[in-house]
Parts: C-alpha cells; sequence; structure tokens
C-alpha cells in the first residue's frame, strides 16, 4: 500500500505501518516455511497482515476472480463437503487441513506489489538458501537423507531441490548474459547432483523429465542449441549416476521390488504402492461419485486388504501399521470425494498454467506443471507442505514480476487476458 503524499502525518505513520507489516510478513514468511513451528506464526501474521494492509475481504471478491484461486476454492469447498458423510469426521479435518494449504496464496498474492516484491524474493532466497546449505552439510558431513534437524524428510529435500533445479534451468535458458547464463547452469548441475544422492528415485525422475521439457520449450526454435545442451545433460546424468552409490542401492531394490512383486510378494516399498493404488482404484469403483468421505480414504486400505483379492495384500499391515494416503495424487482425491474432486484437481492444475501463461511464464508453467503431475504420480503433493507454500509463493512472485505496476487480474481491463 503506498504511502499517500497529501495526507495528515498520522494518516501516512498509519500507511507507511501497515506497508512495512506486509513487507515483513511476505518476508518473513519466505524464511520460516521450512519449519512447522516457525510456518505457522509465519501463516497467521500474513493472515493479519492481509486483513490490516492487504484490504481482507475486500479484495477477497477481485482475487477470487482469478481461475486459479477459484479452482482451489472449489477444491476445498468440496474437501470439506466429504466431511459431512465421512465416518470419520476427525481424520475428515485432518485431510481438509491439508488442502487448505491452498488457500495460503490468497493472503500472500493479495499482499504483493511491485514494490514489495524485493521482500518477498529475499526471504525466499534465504529461506531456501539456508535450508540447502543445512541439507548439504548432512549430506556430506553426517551421510544423512534429508535434514533431520529440521524434519525434513528425503522425500521432502529432493522435492526442493527439483523446485530449484527447474528455476535454474529457465533463469539460464532466459538471462541475456553469458556469464549470469553459466552460473545458472552450475546452480542447477549441483543440485541436481545433490538430487542423485537422495533416495528418491521417483523424484528424481520427475525432475529429469520436466528438465528435459523445460530445455526444449526454451530452445526448440534453435535446434542445434538445444542439441548440445541435452548432449553435455545426458553425459552430466551419466557420470552423476555412475557417482551415486545411493542411486544403484535404490535401483537394485527396485528390481529386488519388481521380481518379489511378481512372486505375490508386496511387503517392499514398491509392491506397497502397487497394492495400494490395486485398491485405491477398486474403492473409487465402488463409488465413482461420491466417494468414501474426506478421511475414510486411508481406513479404507487397511480394512479392505485382508479379504480383497483372496488376501494377497493381507500382510501389509504388518509391513506398515497404518495407512496415511495412497502415494497418488488422483487415487487419493478420488477415492475420498469422487469424480468431482477428480474434475476439481484437474482444473486446479490447468488454472495454474493458464494463470502462468496469461503472464507470459507458459514455459516455466508448463515445466512445473508437468513435475507436478509425474510427482503425483507416486505421491501426494499436499502431503509436502512446505515445498506447496514455496510453489505457491513462486507463483506468486512470477505473476507480480510480469504484472508491470503491480498485479494484475484475470480479466482486469489491461491485465494480460487482454494484452
Amino acid at each position: 500500500m503506498p504511502i499517500r503524499a497529501g495526507l495528515p502525518a498520522f494518516q501516512q505513520h498509519t500507511y507507511a505501518s501497515r506497508d512495512f507489516l506486509a513487507k515483513f510478513a511476505l518476508f518473513f514468511f519466505g524464511i520460516a516455511l521450512w519449519s512447522k513451528k516457525p510456518s505457522l506464526y509465519a501463516y497467521y501474521l500474513l493472515v493479519a497482515s492481509w486483513i490490516v494492509a492487504g484490504g481482507g475481504l475486500e479484495r477477497l471478491k477481485e482475487v477470487a476472480r482469478e481461475p486459479f484461486v477459484k479452482a482451489m476454492l472449489i477444491l476445498c469447498l468440496l474437501v470439506a463437503a466429504g466431511i459431512l458423510y465421512s465416518d470419520g469426521p476427525e481424520a475428515g479435518h485432518k485431510v481438509w487441513q491439508r488442502y487448505f494449504a491452498f488457500l495460503i496464496f490468497i493472503p500472500y498474492f493479495t499482499l504483493m506489489s511491485a514494490k514489495r516484491l524485493p521482500w518477498a524474493v529475499g526471504g525466499l532466497v534465504l529461506g531456501y538458501v539456508g535450508v540447502l546449505f543445512l541439507g548439504a552439510y548432512q549430506w556430506l558431513m553426517m551421510g544423512a537423507q534429508g535434514i533431520p534437524p529440521l524434519r525434513i524428510t528425503y522425500l521432502d529435500f529432493s522435492f526442493m531441490l527439483a523446485i530449484g533445479v527447474l528455476l535454474s534451468l529457465f533463469l539460464a535458458g532466459s538471462s541475456n548474459s553469458r556469464s549470469m547464463r553459466v552460473l545458472w547452469w552450475i546452480v542447477a548441475l549441483w543440485l541436481l547432483f545433490m538430487q542423485f544422492h537422495q533416495n528418491a528415485r521417483a523424484i528424481l525422475l520427475a525432475t529429469i523429465i520436466s528438465s528435459g521439457l523445460l530445455v526444449f520449450l526454451l530452445h526448440k526454435k534453435n535446434i542445434k542449441t538445444f542439441a548440445s545442451i541435452m548432449a553435455v545433460a545426458a553425459v552430466a546424468i551419466g557420470i552423476f549416476s555412475y557417482q551415486s552409490d545411493t542411486l544403484r542401492e535404490r535401483l537394485m531394490q527396485a528390481r529386488s521390488d519388481i521380481e518379489l512383486s511378481k512372486q505375490h510378494k508386496y511387503n517392499t516399498s514398491l509392491g506397497y504402492r502397487l497394492a495400494m493404488w490395486d485398491v485405491g482404484l477398486h474403492g473409487i469403483s465402488e463409488r465413482p461419485f461420491s466417494g468414501h468421505g474426506t478421511g475414510m480414504a486411508a481406513s479404507y486400505f487397511d480394512k479392505t486388504i485382508p479379504t480383497y483379492k483372496n488376501g494377497i495384500y493381507g500382510n501389509l499391515l504388518q509391513f506398515h501399521e497404518e495407512t496415511y494416503h495412497y502415494h497418488n495424487d488422483w487415487i487419493e482425491i478420488g477415492m475420498q470425494i469422487g469424480i468431482a474432486g477428480l474434475a476439481a484437481y484437474a482444473f486446479l492444475l490447468w488454472s495454474w498454467f493458464q494463470a502462468l501463461r496469461l503472464h507470459h511464464l507458459a514455459i516455466p508453467g508448463a515445466a512445473f506443471l508437468c513435475f507436478i503431475f509425474l510427482f503425483g504420480l507416486t505421491d501426494v503433493l499436499v502431503i509436502f507442505r512446505q515445498n506447496l507454500y514455496l510453489l505457491l509463493a513462486l507463483t506468486a512472485v512470477g505473476l507480480t514480476w510480469k504484472a508491470p505496476g503491480g498485479i494484475q487480474f484475470y480479466g482486469a481491463k489491461g491485465s494480460p487476458a487482454h494484452a
């Protein structure tokens, strides 16, 4: 909120205080999102700043015109409605809280402006770099996966590295400076190298595929450049693969899991996922329109496997004492609230891409949404709340960065929709 000239000193001070509150809330959120308790304080501070300095409910109607915001509101409402016919409302509330995390985009996005952009970016960069160095220390010096002091699992850390790889590649491809392009390529390769030493096979594969798509979209008009980059990338990936004992161990484990699954032995990492997807698809076919109710998906698996297909998955209760989610975005939401949930989630991803495309960010938007889709085939996005917050914050930064003079809402006069 800009300070208005010609106003009494008291009012100018009020505007300045509100503006500083908004800047600090954006800055603090970027740093605090990686730790559970600080992120909770940052969340409340962001909402309070939105009410005090961002127009609150008055701006909500304006922001809600964005299809991306509409999509997340629809999804959250459907997940909330699923609690009404759920046999486990307490579990349903926990599931709803996961999807409710999407709504942090509204206060964050509303508070953003061209003048506040450096504060938001500064917080995100400081937070990311700090966690990155801590993760590197845990890997190099302690031999640990993930970042145990922050309770960041190897999956969360690999997801975080993937975001950094894609963003670095985009900045390298869009920079006009040769030295900056080289610098961003070095950053991308270092992050990818670190990712090769985490146990997250599926996330690594999603990163490589999405990175290939991003490089193609950036350089498709210059085939020689594209071919050169892909050749260098192939060599780098080959070296990283050969050097990584972690990757070799995980690939050997995957082969072993596949062989055991062929023998109907599913008490392995891969076998467990195959069983969950099988039971999940069966559960969706039973109630395709309504789902089983928000919060009932996990308990359905535990109750079904002793008898499903003559109990071939029965021993999985010993492998995993309690089920939390289905390791698949689509099966997870379909089990909760059926076809309506699947349609709402598809609309959310489509609207996410459209928001970026309308702000001239179609190329990184396609790469990131490709990654989210591929990631969602083996895991559930809302479980990774820290990285979800990061993706939403980066989206808000991108929309503001590509909107001269501040945020331009979808359909508003002079917005990219009318460009």
